[in-house]
């Protein structure tokens, strides 16, 4: 199967997956809350979605282990021989979805040898879905249209006299990415920010939308993945602080480090943050 054949069924179950999302999202009677063992929050859109990703990505490839953050973790020295992978968020921004604001999305990305090579995000309340293979390369589709997206230049945007975009958390690590602003604002100039849920703060720097988003709080390896894949395929970095690419399955816990994500490849992003 080709990485196109591949990413556009993975896209179809991520539409079914929102389906299930949005009769929950919609229903006039509203719905049920309840909280895992890590304090989070799980709602029954998130179960529906996750039902219908683990079915659907066991049947696209035989033997491909599905790693869902509704389903159980197994043990590391289980996963560490997991060669190949995929790793599902069905629902990321439970928050988002119960408060409402639209930003939440669905997260497949499939995992070779740590990195993630293919992704889809899929936003089920506006029907846009990133996309990102190294096949096919990172796209957007609106409408059954899908266009190649690439990050931008920030030397292009200053040559033009506009502002450096940061993309941030809207919950979190918010007096750390203040310092950050410090740094960029005295490299650059201006800069504008923006707040938004879920990993669309990673696709919107993979759109050249954003310049920069800094994750300084924690975050689990099922809300990064896909954008990930789409952020890579579109010309931009996501490393570590210590400016590694960030890489999957590596330890007991499926925790990230704090992280940036970087559109243009060209700046010395490490002697301007360190």
């Amino acid at each position: 199967m080709t990485d196109t054949a591949l990413i556009n069924q993975v896209i179809q179950l991520c539409h079914r997956a929102g389906e299930a999302i949005l009769d929950v999202y919609n229903h006039s009677a509203g719905f049920d809350i309840d909280t895992k063992a890590d304090d989070s929050p799980v709602t029954e859109a998130d179960l529906a979605a996750h039902r219908i990703l683990e079915s659907g990505l066991s049947e696209l490839l035989a033997g491909v282990p599905v790693l869902s953050e509704e389903s159980s973790l197994p043990p590391f020295a289980e996963r560490s021989r997991w060669q190949r992978y995929w790793i599902v968020d069905p629902l990321d921004g439970t928050k988002e979805f119960i408060n409402r604001n639209g930003e939440f999305t669905v997260n497949v990305a499939l995992i070779e040898a740590g990195r993630p090579v293919l992704g889809v995000v899929y936003v089920p309340t506006t029907g846009v879905t990133y996309g990102g293979a190294d096949g096919p390369g990172a796209f957007k589709e609106v409408d059954g249209n899908r266009q190649a997206i690439a990050v931008r230049s920030i030397e292009a945007r200053r040559s033009a006299g506009l502002p450096v975009s940061v993309v941030a958390s809207r919950r979190h690590g918010a007096s750390a990415v203040d310092q950050l602003l410090d740094k960029i604002a005295a490299a650059f100039g201006p800069v504008e920010t923006t707040s938004m849920g879920s990993s669309l703060k990673l696709c919107l720097v993979a759109e050249g939308a954003a310049d920069i988003y800094p994750r300084l709080a924690l975050t689990s390896e099922w809300d990064t993945a896909a954008a990930q894949a789409v952020v890579e395929c579109a010309g931009g970095l996501v490393v570590d602080t210590d400016f590694a690419i960030l890489r999957y399955n590596t330890k007991k816990d499926i925790l990230n480090p704090f992280f940036y994500v970087f559109g243009d490849k060209d700046v010395d992003w490490r002697g301007i943050l360190s």
